[in-house]
């Protein structure tokens, strides 16, 4: 599209709030948009695009443009990542500007270094090396770049995949069945979806392949009673609500209640009738104390760094730190220590993160299962295969974009004996 003079200025402002602000990207990117209420709906995904770019190839724009104003970060981001040309941004460009943009322009891109290529800080590149090597780690990096997908599930209460697939289809929408969940739909275009009759029926969710998984491996059956520990939002709740046939009893349980008046809208939606919102005002509420072991299946999925959700949320690798790293696998801990005294003897744990890092994931698991004999490691990928979901990580299910084309997923599997 055109860039106006008018459209760039605005774009400068909204992308120096976002840097000069907290919180997440995406929250101060609407925050703007309420604010700029006139602005269309093509200079909004213009501004948007264009911010999730920069955020996205910060470290390799700070290598071209050392300690650059924001005003010649977007500038630099529109000609070397988003492929404009400065003759194209001449009109609105200032005299000092012009030269500089075409060093920028002619300024080489090949031998960076690894942690530019990855766009990563230094600190979470070495923890990635170290886990994966540095091919690996770049390619998985690399996976994080670029955007995600839109997934949906479909509700088997209120449709079939094969139909969700033949309505798009014949809107003209480029959809796929995901490759490993029964149960999801792939789109290729982002479409509004909210005004979609789909969604607005309850047929569909917007939930990565890789979340609905994560209800795969809790595998809940018939009139069991089970628990989603950190509910938030509840998508992974509706999804086991799902798989139960709206039998048995479903808690959702959070410390937020702001999340979880955002599942009631979802949950009218569903046509679950057996799903129960709890607020508990931490892991040791007394609510939890009366359900000691009454439970059959308990998934806790974890507050964590969210690592594995890059291609969404860039921004979080610029506001994460080592020590908030440190911080989190405490409270994933404590979380995971509360969850399990609501598994009933051969009842099922599951743990899982959308983190990268085995700090969060093997790391909690291990320590978990040294204090706790009465719980023992089951295998994710014979959990997966007993529901005809071809996909074997081993012990662990580990999902990782480059590979498995969802966001990055870490889940063990524990039961109590």
């Amino acid at each position: 599209m055109a860039i106006s003079p008018a459209l760039f200025d605005t774009t400068v402002e909204a992308i120096t709030e976002l840097q000069e602000g907290s919180g997440p990207a995406d929250a101060r990117l609407s925050a703007y948009f309420r604010n700029h209420r006139k602005l269309g709906s093509h200079d909004r995904a213009f501004i948007a695009e264009t911010a999730y770019a920069l955020l996205r190839r910060r470290r390799f724009l700070d290598y071209l443009a050392p300690e650059a104003s924001p005003r010649r970060l977007v500038l630099a981001c529109l000609v070397r990542v988003n492929g404009l040309s400065p003759r194209e941004l001449e009109p609105f460009l200032r005299k000092t500007e012009v030269e500089w943009l075409r060093e920028i322009k002619a300024k080489p891109a090949d031998n960076l270094p690894l942690a530019v290529q990855a766009e990563l800080p230094d600190w979470l590149w070495e923890r990635l090396v170290a886990q994966y090597g540095e091919e690996e780690a770049l390619a998985i990096a690399r996976s994080l770049q670029q955007t995600a997908p839109l997934d949906l599930r479909v509700n088997r209460l209120k449709g079939q995949r094969e139909a969700v697939l033949a309505l798009f289809t014949k809107e003209g929408l480029t959809a796929t069945p995901t490759p490993y969940s029964p149960d999801g739909v792939r789109l290729k275009e982002k479409i509004a979806l909210n005004q979609h009759v789909l969604f607005n029926k309850g047929v569909v969710e917007v939930q990565d392949e890789g979340s609905q998984l994560l209800a795969a491996l809790v595998a809940p059956r018939r009139g069991e009673m089970v628990a989603d520990f950190c509910a938030g939002a509840g998508g992974k709740t509706l999804a086991l609500g799902a798989i139960m046939a709206n039998t048995g009893r479903l808690y959702a349980f959070d410390v937020s209640e702001r999340r979880l008046s955002n599942l009631r809208p979802r949950l009218a939606r569903s046509g679950l009738s057996n799903l129960h919102p709890q607020l508990i005002a931490n892991e040791r509420d007394q609510k939890l104390k009366r359900l000691a072991q009454k439970f059959d299946r308990v998934l806790v999925d974890a507050p964590c760094s969210g690592l594995g959700t890059l291609r969404r949320n860039p921004d979080l690798k610029w506001r994460q730190s080592e020590m908030d790293i440190a911080e989190l696998t405490v409270k994933q801990g404590n979380i995971l220590e509360a969850a399990a005294k609501l598994v009933k003897p051969g009842g099922r744990l599951v743990y899982a993160t959308c983190s990268l890092l085995e700090a969060e994931n093997e790391g909690v698991v291990a320590a978990f299962l040294a204090q706790h004999p009465e719980f023992e490691q089951a295998n994710a990928a014979e959990i997966l295969a007993q529901q005809k979901i071809e996909l074997d990580t081993g012990d662990f299910l580990k999902l990782l974009p480059h590979k498995h084309g969802t966001d990055g997923f870490f889940a063990a599997v524990l039961t109590r004996r």
